[in-house]
C-alpha cells in the first residue's frame, strides 16, 4: 500500500492489517494507525493529512480526523493547523523516564504476584507469551506488540488494581515501538520474547527472587529496543 506524507511523494510500504473487530470506523482506523506507527510506516516528525490516510482506509476523512484526535489525547500525534497531524517523536530522556516509572510500578507488583496469583490465571497467560515468541521468530512486529501488551497488562490485572493497569497501558502507548525491522532481521527481539515464558515459570514456582531478576532484566531489554528506534 502507499502512505503519502504531506508535502512528499507517495512511498510504498507493507499492507496494514485489515480493519475489523471494532465497533466503528473511528476505532478501527485508530488501531490501524497505531499499527502503522509500530511498523514504521508513519514516521516521527512527519506530517500526514487526514484525506490521504482516509483514501488508504477507504473511508471518509471524518473518522480519520476523529481517530487522530484520539491519538493526540494519547500523546501519539500533534495537530498541525491546515496541514494534518504530526507523529510525535519520543526523546531518549522521555524513554528513560518511562522505563523508570514502569520499573517502580511493575517490578514490585509482579514480584508480589509470585505469592498471591492464582496458578490457573497465570497459566491462562501462557498462550499470549507463546504468541510473543512466535511473532518475534516470524518478524511480525505488530503481532509482537499486540501480544506483548495483552500479556503484560493481563499479568498486572491479576493484582486487582485497575488504575495501575491504565497507567502502565498509557506508558506503553507513549513509548511505542516502531521501525524495528532491522532488529527482527538480526533476531534481537527473540531474547526479550522468551523472557515472558521464563517469567511465567518463575511466578508459578513462587520464586520471588527469580521474578525480580527477570523483570529487571526484561525492562532493561525493552529500553534497549526503544533505544534502537533511531
Amino acid at each position: 500500500m502507499a502512505v503519502q506524507r504531506t508535502g512528499a511523494p507517495p512511498t510504498t510500504a507493507p499492507d496494514l492489517p485489515t480493519l475489523g473487530g471494532k465497533s466503528s470506523y473511528r476505532e478501527r482506523v485508530a488501531d490501524a494507525l497505531r499499527a502503522a506507527m509500530v511498523a514504521g510506516e508513519l514516521r516521527p516528525g512527519e506530517v500526514y493529512s487526514a484525506p490521504t490516510l482516509a483514501a488508504r482506509f477507504g473511508v471518509s476523512a471524518t473518522p480519520v480526523r476523529e481517530a487522530m484526535l484520539d491519538l493526540a489525547k494519547e500523546g501519539l500525534v500533534d495537530t498541525v493547523p491546515n496541514k494534518g497531524f504530526r507523529v510525535t517523536a519520543v526523546s531518549e530522556k522521555q524513554l528513560d523516564e518511562y522505563t523508570h516509572v514502569r520499573a517502580l510500578i511493575e517490578i514490585p507488583t509482579v514480584v508480589g504476584l509470585a505469592g498471591t496469583a492464582d496458578p490457573v490465571s497465570l497459566e491462562a497467560l501462557r498462550p499470549a507469551a507463546r504468541e510473543i515468541v512466535h511473532a518475534a521468530v516470524a518478524g511480525d512486529l505488530i503481532a509482537y506488540v499486540e501480544a506483548d501488551t495483552r500479556f503484560h497488562l493481563g499479568l498486572l490485572a491479576l493484582a486487582g488494581n485497575t488504575h495501575l493497569v491504565e497507567v502502565v497501558g498509557d506508558l506503553r502507548g507513549r513509548s511505542r515501538l516502531y521501525g524495528l525491522t532491522a532488529l527482527v532481521e538480526e533476531g534481537r527481539l527473540l531474547a526479550s520474547a522468551q523472557e515472558h515464558l521464563e517469567l511465567l515459570d518463575a511466578l508459578l514456582d513462587r520464586d520471588k527472587r527469580a521474578v525480580r531478576e527477570i523483570m529487571t532484566r526484561h525492562l532493561g531489554h525493552v529500553r534497549g529496543l526503544w533505544a534502537a528506534h533511531d
